[in-house]
């Protein structure tokens, strides 16, 4: 039985570090000499591809380097279950994190990378009157806590990032580096990021998203006319709309479609009867030039006044055997009288059976507008309690476009979650074509200002508003639309971020003095089996939600995590019956992959070579303890 101690990947979160350098092995064998990276080696087989000159075309800030090596490190953390602040804890597959997101971010990588079919998010926009994460990359877990009360103010690191600080843009750029990188990690290959943002840090953004993502991978920067008209306050210039930046994984989302809309439609008719339906019309005029491509140059005839021609200038849009199976097929349309020179395609409705190509201009009548949004928290939660919340139908909108290609199963993240208006809008989303899309929202548990409508109305903290605007939001659903709401996911699982619960893994060096005197005990005496339950999962990866059944074996709890792919038994004074009654659980469930952790000091030295030995004769050998 092999203990996991303090630096074991399994007692932190991924190393992404290490799995760089892993694929960097994968691709290049040659640059690895006893198990170390040879850069010259490595130089020498990319080539002329390195960049060695003093200047060259780059974006960088002060700070860049060390929020880089940010995003690398390990957390030591781990998400505590709340049940009792949950709803429908046992079955749903949603997720709210209370938690400074970088740290969650990280503490997500081994669970759910690769998993995430698209991001919502909408970060602080800088504007000299929010505030900026001000990391502290010694210890993030202590500055967490000390941001969110749990540890005196002194140090606190969340405040507001005035435009006089000499580093406004580069405070901002560090918070966000890191975040997005790890963000990225989470995507699918399939998958996108909407990053909601103002022309204040608009260029940065997009910039900082060319880097992580790829230049190559910019969809668009929508622009969301956030307000029907223009605002008197303004001294210059009134903002009538943000942006939203667009950006996918890979390569590998090569199309996207929108759903129609009944204005897209009413350009659709059918003067001449045509049994394929209402149609509308496209030129026939290629945009490129008859020298570009002179198979496209041919004479066409009008088969209503026979008079020939072509186009003087440019090329048709086909060439001529596709021209003339077309007109076969009564696909051109010649005017209103028939005599039009150069002749329109027939767009069949019934034929555009996968939507329409999206627009980066995202008008308010079909996206919402910001006010909207504040109406939808004011009718669930309260006047005023929550400022600027993007509204849901731009929020369903992005998910709809994002998603377009999805079987509705897809998890959906935002990790600046606010009022948790992606979480609402996700299930208005399945209520309406009975989705199954499962959300993850990630928020700082950041404290109202005493003298604030939120507070007054009894939110002390901003996840406490989001957590309440999902409780209301899912019951809305379910006045309103009792037969769908039955088989709907309506619940979410709360986690709070904390240290390690198991003292040998805690990177906080604030309890250091006390796992000194307590090594017999490696679990904090604050901390419940539960606690270390879901740390477990987190550190060899598995999903949160998994299905968990507890089970009394000699006495002992037991827990079955995934139908017996990972059994968990953290009691004390274990014996090999409690090993006997894991193997003929396992037997019962027959998973492909079974694995078993113990507390290491529940057993006695002979007890424990006993339960390896009886778990063994079950085809069980990944044993650990902790």
């Amino acid at each position: 039985m092999e203990q996991i101690i303090k630096g074991d990947e399994l007692s932190q979160s991924e190393n992404i570090v290490e799995t760089n350098i892993e694929k960097l092995k994968a691709l290049f064998p040659e640059i690895v000499t006893e198990d170390k990276i040879d850069f010259k080696v490595l130089q020498e087989v990319l080539g002329n591809e390195l960049e060695e000159g003093e200047e060259y075309y780059r974006f960088t800030w002060a700070g860049k380097a060390n929020a880089r090596r940010e995003a690398q490190k390990p957390s030591t953390g781990t998400l505590r279950p709340a049940p009792e602040e949950s709803v429908d804890w046992n079955t749903t597959k949603n997720l709210y994190i209370e938690g400074d997101n970088l740290e969650v971010l990280k503490l997500l990588q081994k669970s759910y990378a690769g998993k995430v079919k698209m991001i919502f998010t909408d970060p602080p926009y800088n504007t000299g009157k929010d505030f900026v994460y001000k990391d502290n990359y010694k210890d993030n877990l202590r500055n967490y806590q000390e941001v969110t009360g749990q540890l005196d103010k002194e140090g606190n690191r969340l405040s507001t990032n005035s435009d006089s600080d000499g580093r406004y843009h580069s405070n901002w750029l560090n918070m966000m580096y890191p975040r997005l990188r790890l963000a990225r990690n989470l995507l699918s290959e399939d998958g996108v990021i909407f990053i909601c943002i103002d022309d204040n840090e608009a260029h940065n953004l997009k910039k900082l998203c060319d880097e992580i993502f790829g230049e190559d991978n910019f969809v668009a920067d929508l622009i969301w006319e956030k307000r029907y008209g223009r605002s008197n306050d303004a001294k210059l210039m009134a903002s009538a709309f943000d942006h939203i930046i667009m950006y996918k994984k890979s390569e590998k989302l090569i199309k996207l479609r929108e759903a129609r809309t009944e204005s897209a439609d009413k350009g659709y008719s059918n003067p001449d009867k045509d049994e394929r339906g209402v149609w509308t019309s496209v030129s026939f005029v290629s945009q490129r030039t008859k020298a570009e491509r002179p198979n496209l140059k041919y004479k066409i005839i009008n088969p209503n006044t026979n008079i020939e021609f072509e186009h003087p200038t440019n090329a048709w849009k086909y060439a001529e055997d596709k021209y003339l199976q077309m007109l076969s097929e009564n696909r051109f349309h010649w005017g209103k009288d028939g005599t039009q020179q150069f002749p329109r395609i027939k767009r069949f409705l019934s034929e555009l059976d996968e939507g329409m190509v999206p627009i980066n201009l995202w008008k308010h009548k079909e996206s919402g507008t910001g006010d909207e949004g504040t109406k939808e928290v004011n009718a669930l939660i309260g006047k005023d309690v929550f400022s600027y919340p993007k509204p849901t139908r731009l929020i369903e909108r992005a998910i709809s476009l994002g998603l377009n290609l999805s079987n509705g199963e897809d998890i959906i993240m935002d990790f600046f979650s606010g009022s948790a208006a992606t979480a609402h809008a996700v299930m208005n989303l399945n209520c309406n074509d009975n989705g199954k899309r499962k959300f993850v929202q990630v928020q700082l548990p950041e404290l109202t200002e005493e003298k604030s409508q939120a507070y007054k109305t009894g939110f002390k903290k901003i996840t406490e508003i989001g957590k309440e605007r999902i409780r209301r939001a899912a019951k809305k659903i379910a006045v309103e639309h009792p037969e769908k709401a039955k088989d709907l996911d309506l619940g979410f699982k709360v986690f709070k971020l904390d240290t390690s619960n198991l003292k040998g893994w805690d990177g906080n060096p604030g309890s250091l003095d006390d796992s000194l005197f307590d090594a017999q005990d490696n679990i904090k005496t604050d901390r419940t089996e539960h606690d270390v339950l879901y740390e477990i999962l987190l550190k060899y990866g598995l999903d949160l939600t998994l299905p968990i059944k507890e089970k009394q074996i000699a006495g002992k709890t037991v827990f079955s995590v995934g139908y017996g792919a990972l059994f968990i038994c953290l009691a004390d004074s274990i014996n090999s019956k409690v090993a006997l009654g894991i193997g003929e659980w396992k037997e019962e469930l027959q998973p492909e992959v079974c694995r078993v952790v113990f507390k290491d000091s529940g057993f006695t030295d002979v007890e424990k070579t006993n339960s390896v030995q009886t778990l063994k004769r079950y085809g069980i050998t990944e044993i650990k303890s902790i």
